[in-house]
Formats: structure tokens, C-alpha cells, sequence
């Protein structure tokens, strides 16, 4: 709950701060610091011991699960923007 709350005051300050110079160049560091998190995250996972000793195990159960949200998160992209991009001027959708 607390990291929603988080997400969701940022994202009211984001709007509000819209046309802020400053917070317009915030926009190139993202992807760079995203990169930056998912390294540190794939270094602190290779370090567990525990974790990597149980990787074969639990390795076709992660596969399916990382497969299956991966194709979740394209299926919900792929509504999003038929529901909320992809329209005409008129309100109608484009075919």
C-alpha cells in the first residue's frame, strides 16, 4: 500500500509539475536509472546462495510464471491501447 501511495503522489506531482523545464529532463534519466535496477537486481539475486542452489528446482515453475506475466502485461498493453490511443476524432474507433 505504501509504494502505491508512493506511485500515486508522484505521479499527481508529475502532472501538476508537467511544464517544469526541470522535471522535463527527468524524462532521459529514467530508462538509465530502470537499467540501473534491474543490474543491481540481477547482481543481488546471482549472490544469494540459497536462491541460485534452488534454481533448478524451481526453474521450469519461474519460466511458466515470468512467461505467463509477460504475456499478461502484452495483452494489457495491447487493451490499453486499442481502448485509450486508438481513436478518432468523432470518439469512434479506428478498424
Amino acid at each position: 500500500m505504501l509504494y502505491l501511495s508512493i506511485l500515486f503522489v508522484g505521479s499527481i506531482i508529475g502532472f501538476l509539475f508537467r511544464k517544469v523545464r526541470v522535471f522535463k529532463k527527468l524524462d532521459k534519466s529514467i530508462s538509465y536509472t530502470i537499467w540501473v535496477m534491474l543490474f543491481v537486481f540481477g547482481i543481488t539475486i546471482g549472490s544469494n546462495k540459497s536462491l541460485m542452489s534452488s534454481v533448478g528446482d524451481l526453474g521450469f515453475q519461474a519460466f511458466i510464471m515470468a512467461a505467463c506475466g509477460v504475456l499478461g502485461s502484452v495483452l494489457a498493453a495491447l487493451l490499453a491501447y486499442r481502448f485509450l490511443f486508438n481513436r478518432k476524432k468523432g470518439g469512434e474507433y479506428e478498424k
